[in-house]
């Protein structure tokens, strides 16, 4: 079994105008092009109530590093009163979604993700030892290099929204 340690855990929350599916469309976008991380929806439900939704998801975001080490992003988003409005830009009138937004991110360095040294409690000892003595300046680099990927991916999905509602 791998070994994980979480390296990172924040949210972001938002309440305003923005357009879901572009919203969507550039973090989905943003972890897999710009970063080349794979991602996997793993949960989906959607809530209406009226003229609102609540919209629920989950995504596990994987990349591998090295044939040793890999980074997990798992993302919470969570839309409240979702709904559908016309705003004027421009002097046009355009639709657009209103709602709340929030966004939890947690991060892992996963090591030894193809369980290689849990052949026996020989090996399990022997990753002791590589991890602690061999590796370990490594294994901070790794965990510094996911902290700044997660902060730069809140970053980007904040200014994303901030944009939005500037639009508007």
């Amino acid at each position: 079994m791998s070994e994980q340690d979480e390296v990172y855990s924040s949210k972001i929350s938002y309440k305003g105008y923005f357009n879901f599916k572009d919203f969507y469309q550039f973090c989905y976008n943003w972890l897999t092009e710009e970063k080349g991380m794979e991602v996997e929806e793993s949960e989906y439900g959607e809530k209406i109530g009226g003229p609102t939704k609540e919209v629920k998801f989950k995504w596990i975001c994987n990349k591998d590093i090295t044939d040793y080490f890999q980074f997990e992003i798992k993302l919470d988003f969570r839309i409240d009163q979702l709904s559908e409005v016309e705003v004027n830009r421009g002097g046009a009138k355009v639709k657009t979604n209103s709602g709340s937004i929030t966004l939890k991110l947690k991060s892992s360095l996963v090591r030894d993700y193809d369980g290689k040294f849990e052949t026996s409690g020989r090996m399990k000892i022997w990753r002791g030892i590589y991890e602690k003595w061999i590796i370990s300046q490594r294994i901070e680099e790794f965990e510094d290099k996911l902290s700044g990927i997660s902060d730069e991916f809140l970053g980007q999905a904040k200014s994303f929204l901030d944009l939005e509602s500037a639009d508007k």
